[in-house]
């Protein structure tokens, strides 16, 4: 009877003791050792594969550590963004505010904001520029922030200059209420917003926000 590889491998696989009843193979046993054209023993090859296996955790921990930090950065600087809007006593101050601590804090040279339904007393603002019809149809189908490359919207053209890449925030009072209000932010870099990244930070940002803009606009 013939032995597959894989009946070889399910018997070592059962019977760990193999190699302790015959300790002169793991001597014997020669094996090419992926990291030059030599032949190395069973011993040293396992030795070579815990090595790959520690220097791939390392790289992941460092990336886990890169991460930590980044998150921290981001998280310091929410936390200071939201602070300055807090400090504003005047509601008509805000959307401008609001704006232009993004647009510092955040280092995002190329952001803007619109909102509808907004009280009379608040219609002479800039952000209360009148929008297309088709703006708030878009900012109520965004049931999260989108990102990535600036396919002619609207919304881009309130912006400084023309974004390659941009996301789009949808103001709101809460997550199954409409929208009032449309958030952008913009990059000269391709890739700076992207289909694949992750939103949940802009999320944060665009709840921030609406809590913020709420007392300009009519309550429903």
């Amino acid at each position: 009877m013939e032995l597959s590889e894989n009946d070889l491998a399910a018997y070592l696989a059962e019977h760990p003791d193999f190699f302790e009843r015959h300790a002169e193979l793991l001597a014997s046993v020669q094996l090419q050792s992926p990291h030059g054209n030599r032949a190395v023993s069973l011993q040293e090859r396992q030795i070579e594969m815990l090595r790959d296996k520690m220097r791939a955790l390392e790289h992941r921990l460092a990336e886990l550590m890169r991460n930590a930090a980044d998150n921290e950065v981001l998280s310091a600087r929410l936390l200071a963004w939201a602070r300055a809007l807090l400090l504003r006593h005047e509601p008509q101050e805000l959307a401008g505010a609001l704006v232009d601590e993004l647009r510092s804090g955040f280092d995002l040279p190329l952001a803007a904001l619109r909102i509808w339904n907004v009280r009379p007393e608040y219609a002479s603002l800039e952000a209360a520029a009148p929008v297309g019809e088709d703006i708030p149809v878009l900012a109520n189908s965004l049931s999260q922030p989108f990102c990535g490359a600036n396919a002619g919207f609207e919304a881009a053209r309130w912006l400084a200059s023309p974004p390659q890449s941009l996301a789009l925030v949808a103001l709101r009072a809460h997550a199954q209420a409409p929208s009032f209000g449309l958030l952008v932010l913009g990059s000269p870099q391709a890739d700076r917003f992207t289909a694949d990244m992750g939103t949940e930070f802009l999320a944060r940002v665009g709840e921030v926000a609406s809590a913020a803009l709420l007392r300009l606009v009519e309550p429903r």
